[in-house]
């Protein structure tokens, strides 16, 4: 049995998207943050050497890792799924760059600014970090001027790797994305899908998405 391992208010939202989508039989395991220092419990920081989230367990296989865990459960368990355009789709090379650059990079400068404006008094992050961050946000609102999907003409794993930054994260650091129409009407539309009002009922149950 595939179970998906839940941490409270983490990107392993992810996972349970994907499995909504894919229709897949799983198993959800719900695990909330500590109190004392808001980091995953120890049952949790068990699961896998790294003891972050996301998480998964297929039979006895142990995995980390988001897009190691999408790979796993798409080859593993939807190999024909249309939510990883082949190489001879037109969509393939944006898929491609979105899906690896929302880890790699656009949430990679989340983290900076996040680390940075605890670090330095006042909270203000230093230019680079600044800069980095306002580049991310601002290609995220060009492509969805260009394209309806951030892969392209039709939702991929792309978009589920990058809605995580995009809503739950965002609600955790208070950010704003006024003026940015076509983020916003993205947003609509993923808050319109059926398999990801499941996903956010089952992940964080009481919270509404962050879709504005």
């Amino acid at each position: 049995m595939l179970t998906v391992h839940h941490l409270r208010l983490s990107q392993s939202e992810r996972i349970v998207w994907l499995c909504e989508e894919l229709g897949l039989d799983y198993d959800l395991k719900l695990y909330t943050r500590r109190e004392d220092n808001n980091l995953a419990p120890d049952e949790y920081k068990a699961l896998h050497p790294m003891g972050i989230a996301p998480v998964i367990t297929d039979g006895d296989f142990v995995l980390g890792e988001s897009g190691a865990i999408i790979d796993w459960i798409v080859a593993k368990h939807a190999p024909d799924t249309d939510l990883v355009p082949g190489p001879d789709h037109s969509d393939f090379a944006d898929h491609l760059f979105y899906y690896h650059w929302a880890n790699a990079t656009f949430m990679t400068n989340g983290m900076m600014s996040l680390v940075a404006s605890r670090m330095v008094d006042g909270g203000a992050m230093p230019p680079f970090v600044a800069d980095r961050n306002a580049k991310g946000w601002a290609i995220v609102e060009e492509r969805l001027g260009e394209a309806d999907y951030f892969g392209g003409s039709q939702l991929t794993t792309a978009d589920i790797m990058m809605g995580f930054q995009l809503t739950t994260s965002r609600a955790m650091s208070g950010m704003s994305i006024d003026g940015m129409p076509n983020l916003q009407a993205y947003l609509k539309r993923m808050g319109k899908r059926e398999a990801y009002q499941r996903a956010m009922a089952k992940c964080e149950p009481g919270m509404p998405p962050k879709l504005d």
